[in-house]
């Protein structure tokens, strides 16, 4: 009887080509699109899940309230992990960690020692032994007990062993950071490479050499491993008396105020666990990590279920849409005896026979697009083909699927009665089923509130990109490296500035964008003494051309001078926030205390922004100092390759053994907001999926709605009814559905996206026009479907319609 089933079931498929396809297409692109967001979710949720002890293992985050707002930090002073575990015995372990490294921020030279030629690296992560065994870091070679008990070792993955070394033993080989020989690194282990959906992204472990074992200065991320008996909430309340123990009494040892030390009693710790830190990480934690976020895993998902909904309905729809094509069949059955649990069984297996055909197509459709996928996501996501559980998983779904699309068109197909068939009297009532047109609109409607969002994503990117950022990013170039010149660098400068395509130049690493080096400190007004209560704010070492490179505007005072010898000691530049936040309403020549130090403002310049737009401009300030991650250069406006080209001639005059590496400040401020660019993308993708399954949908209802009122036309045609009349007749159905459709999207899209607007200090304002146009571009796409069959219609020879009647 199965048997039975499939050859009915490929006989029908073979017998209507155009319906067939459509419902095996649509289900296609449907599955496709939902494997491909079901692999992006696995990927996402999988962050620091390999991890042994995972349950166990914490990152610590400090919450305080700061005038009436939660404040987040994930910065630690160097002694807090080991007054951690010395103090609380549910800690096994605690260990630190600094992402900005021993030189700060960005990439580093690197050499073999007896070589010459530098390479530059990035990838280097400070961190102490303890830490090296939290993060269950995998030693191929060494022993894992010392790693980084030693100052001036190093630990390098598996993948820069193979870059620099030649097969055999690499412990105890030297090697040579930023140019610097009198401060050898030796190799100490070899890793495994840091699995790619881990927070943390290392090639090269450093141990900390720190000294400063001050309770004021927070540089350092700390992480702990917890007996697994541990009630982390009772955990988090006693770790309050780190607060009364040591960073108050340190406070008060350098004259802190009242009103500062109760602000510090608001501080609480919390436990943050790290299979939490990729997806559940708040903005203000500033952690200079790259995150996920899970509302998008959540709102994917949905787009995923959406899509893949979207394809069943179409196969619901072309289903009962040809309903009077079977009907006869049902009838003739049923009048010879077919029990309507055999028409059932044979409507379940047709359905399922296009669910396994479709998800066949589907995962091979999904496979060749993941490479694409990838790009647009910035992602390294695999087909799971060697994965135990892919194939019967899809094996599964496709049954599952199969059977739940099929179950409507079953019922309702084998619920036919015999002598209504027989009579005719099914076709007319088969053409107008609300069941379709709510289908049609829930299509639609989903399609819309894609189109929507894509339209606000985009919008939002232009706005970001061509925001006023308070400084000049344009023909700004970034030399990465430079810190092998130690101190030549001042007269490497020089060099650089006799080019004529050089309009100026700054050293220093401390740039608006991510993967510049931040410092951050607190400040306090000097003339409210001890009362004063300190803010937070970056305190950033430039030199006297940084201002005038970045093109910066000065509020008030001036720049920093060479004539002024006291501008490298104790001067200092504040941003206009700055200014704000320690009450200053004439900050010119007044006093501010860093942790000890006076400075005197010499200058306040406009507010810039130096982090992404989804954070509020902060405090900052800038002092004389030395930072020689990399030289930035202010262009002349003309040849940019021709400049490049001269900028390499010295680059190797005065560097022979490193290869010239360098960015433009406005393509680094677009990488910023990469992820805003890729959700476009994503979405954009997902829109098009969806409008086309839902135009394949439209198209079928069209061709059939023309199929069964073919002989209504020809007799219109005769009567003389003109083109438009016909055309008119035929969409104006279908057009109601889609306005429908746009109305219910507009109050959803805008509902979705003004709560995904809040994610930025600084965004758009949704306007009438997005909605006009998404609604546009949705009726467009409709008109455009429907009038294939339309005006096809309408073209008919009304005699060779009739003379079949």
């Amino acid at each position: 009887m199965f048997r039975n089933h499939l050859k009915i079931a490929w006989r029908s498929l073979k017998k209507d080509k155009l319906f067939a396809a459509i419902k095996i297409g649509g289900f296609a692109v449907g599955i496709a699109a939902c494997l491909l967001i079901a692999l992006f979710i696995r990927n996402e949720v999988g962050y620091d899940q390999y991890y042994a002890n995972k349950d166990q293992m914490y990152r610590v985050v400090l919450e305080g309230m700061y005038k009436g707002e939660v404040m987040k930090s994930t910065h630690f002073q160097l002694p807090f992990a080991d007054a951690l575990q010395s103090d609380f015995p549910e800690i096994i372990k605690a260990g630190k960690v600094n992402t900005t490294g021993i030189f700060g921020a960005g990439k580093r030279g690197i050499r073999l020692a007896g070589e010459k030629q530098n390479n530059l690296e990035d990838g280097f992560l400070l961190a102490d032994q303890e830490a090296f065994e939290i993060l269950e870091v995998q030693l191929e070679q060494g022993n894992a007990n010392t790693a980084l008990t030693n100052p001036k070792s190093i630990v390098i993955s598996e993948s820069k062993a193979a870059k620099y070394f030649k097969d055999g033993t690499i412990i105890g080989e030297t090697i040579i950071l930023d140019n610097d020989p009198t401060k050898p690194y030796t190799v100490t282990g070899v890793m495994k490479d840091a699995p790619k959906n881990s927070h943390l992204a290392y090639d090269f472990l450093i141990p900390i050499e720190d000294t400063n074992a001050s309770w004021t200065n927070q540089n350092y991320f700390t992480y702990i491993l917890v007996d697994p008996n541990t009630n982390v909430q009772q955990l988090e309340k006693k770790m309050v008396s780190i607060v009364e123990d040591y960073i108050i009494p340190a406070q008060r040892e350098r004259g802190r105020a009242p009103d500062f030390i109760d602000v510090l009693r608001t501080m609480e710790y919390k436990l943050q666990p790290i299979t939490d830190i990729h997806l559940y990480s708040d903005i203000k934690m500033a952690d200079g990590l790259k995150h996920g976020d899970i509302r998008f895993v959540w709102l994917f998902a949905a787009i995923a279920g959406f899509v893949l909904l979207l394809a069943v309905i179409n196969f619901i729809n072309l289903s009962t849409a040809k309903s009077a094509n079977r009907a006869k069949e049902v009838g003739l059955r049923k009048t010879i005896g077919a029990y309507k649990s055999n028409l059932v069984v044979q409507f379940m297996t047709e359905s399922i026979m296009f669910s396994f055909v479709s998800f066949i197509l589907g995962v091979l459709l999904a496979w060749a697009l993941l490479p694409s996928f990838n790009s647009i996501a910035s992602k390294a996501i695999e087909m799971p083909w060697s994965a135990w559980w892919f194939i019967p998983i899809v094996l599964v779904a496709a049954l599952l699927v199969g059977s739940l699309a099929g179950l409507y068109p079953a019922f309702y197909l084998s619920a036919f009665k015999p002598v209504n068939v027989l009579k005719g009297s099914l076709s007319i009532g088969s053409k107008s089923g609300k069941l379709r047109s709510g289908l049609v609109i829930f299509q639609f409607s989903t399609s819309v509130i894609l189109i929507i969002a894509t339209l606000i994503i985009y919008q939002q990117m232009d706005f970001i990109l061509q925001k006023e950022l308070g400084y000049d990013k344009e023909q700004v170039v970034i030399l990465e490296g430079t810190a092998v010149l130690g101190n030549s660098a001042e007269n490497f400068k020089e060099q650089l500035l006799q080019l004529p395509q050089v309009k100026s130049a700054t050293i220093s690493n401390y740039l608006p964008v991510d993967g510049g080096s931040r410092n951050g400190n607190t400040f306090r007004r000097e003339d409210e003494g001890n009362e004063g209560r300190g803010i937070p704010a970056q305190i950033w070492r430039v030199d006297y051309d940084y201002i005038k490179t970045l093109g910066i505007t000065l509020k008030t005072g001036r720049d920093f001078s060479k004539q002024f010898a006291s501008d490298s000691l104790n001067s200092i530049i504040i941003n206009a926030n700055m200014q704000r936040e320690l009450g200053l309403e004439n900050a010119i020549g007044k006093e501010i205390n860093n942790n000890g130090q006076l400075f005197t403002v010499i200058g306040v310049v406009d507010d810039f922004h130096f982090k992404s737009l989804k954070e509020d401009i902060s405090s900052l300030s800038l002092v004389i100092g030395k930072d020689l991650g990399s030289i930035s250069l202010k262009l002349e406006k003309g040849n940019v390759n021709q400049a490049l080209g001269s900028i390499e001639s010295v680059w190797n005059k005065n560097i022979p053994n490193q290869s010239i590496n360098y960015s433009f400040l406005d393509q680094e401020f677009s990488r910023m907001h990469d992820d805003v660019e890729r959700m476009g993308k994503i979405f954009n993708s997902f829109a098009l999926f969806a409008i086309l399954v839902a135009c394949l949908g439209l198209f079928a209802l069209s061709a059939f709605m023309v199929e069964q009122r073919k002989k209504e036309i020809s007799i219109r045609l005769v009567l003389g009814a003109p083109f438009k009349s016909i055309y008119r007749l035929l969409t104006l159905d279908f057009m109601k559905l889609i306005l429908i459709s746009i109305i219910i999207a507009i109050p959803i899209g805008w509902y979705i996206m003004s709560r995904w607007l809040q994610d930025f200090a600084y965004h758009i304002t949704i306007g009438w026009g997005i909605f006009l146009a998404a609604g546009l571009i949705a009726l467009t796409i409709a008109i455009l479907t429907i009038s294939y069959q339309s005006v096809g219609a309408a073209l008919i020879q009304p005699l060779k319609s009739l003379r079949k009647e």
